[in-house]
Order: structure tokens, then C-alpha cells, then sequence
């Protein structure tokens, strides 16, 4: 294994205040992840109603 070089580490480490311009620093291929809680939480309530749309749906059938 080798050390890693000063270049490498600044990659890594975000290069101080700001975040590397480096292909591979995203989360799971998200860059801005300042809303990505927010998003979740979106998704989730849009599953709830299109799950509950489908219950009544059903429901409404029998």
C-alpha cells in the first residue's frame, strides 16, 4: 500500500473550505446534498397518498 500524495489528500479531505471540484465527491451521485433530508422526506409522503389513493380505489371497487 502506498502513502497518498499532498494532491490526493486534498482531494479527499474536501481541500479545505470548499469541497474539491473532484468527480468523486457526491453522495450516492448527488452533489447538493443540502436538501437531499427534504427530498427523502418528499418521497416518502408521495408513496403515503399514492398508496392510500390505491386502498380507497380498491375499497370504493368492492
Amino acid at each position: 500500500m502506498r502513502e497518498l500524495t499532498i494532491a490526493e489528500l486534498d482531494f479527499v479531505t474536501g481541500a479545505g473550505n470548499e469541497c474539491s471540484s473532484g468527480d468523486g465527491n457526491t453522495y450516492g451521485g448527488v452533489s447538493d446534498t443540502g436538501s437531499i433530508g427534504q427530498d427523502l422526506i418528499e418521497i416518502y409522503e408521495g408513496l403515503v397518498e399514492a398508496t392510500s389513493y390505491i386502498i380507497e380505489r380498491v375499497a370504493n371497487a368492492l
